[in-house]
């Protein structure tokens, strides 16, 4: 599947639209190169859902966590610091995966061969426009 995104205006509609056609996936890595827009797309997405935290990319922490309106829990993985896959073992990975809850991964990459299976493989994509395709 395809979705374009043609700049920050449509974003909440391509937040709301990749929402309704991922249905109950709830395992999205996002592959993108540094500056494509993951976290924006990611914000979006928790706009839509309700978050009322400030949403930023977990660099640092690896992980935030937000609660959703619906009182839901929302994962936000950041692995681009992860040098080795042991590492995001070590802050529990299998029990926010397992866990049910919407897990958005950005730098998958990294850990790539943790994935479980069904994760949904998202790639960005900038057009020479600065438009973006979400391809899956």
């Amino acid at each position: 599947m395809e979705l374009l995104i043609k700049d920050l205006s449509d974003l909440d509609r391509a937040a709301k639209d990749f929402l309704e056609k991922i249905g109950e996936n709830s395992l999205v890595a996002f592959f993108a190169p540094m500056g494509a827009g993951k976290t924006t797309f990611t914000t979006a997405i928790c706009k839509v859902l309700g978050v009322e935290d400030a949403v930023c990319s977990p660099t640092f922490t690896i992980v935030n966590e937000y609660r959703c309106k619906d009182g839901r829990l929302m994962y936000h993985f950041d692995f681009y610091r992860i040098e080795k896959p042991e590492e995001a073992l070590e802050i529990g990975l299998y029990d926010y995966l397992d866990s049910g809850n919407l897990c958005i991964m950005e730098w998958p990459e990294n850990i790539e061969e943790l994935l479980p299976e069904e994760t949904l493989r998202v790639h960005i994509i900038v057009n020479p426009d600065n438009s973006r395709t979400l391809r899956w």
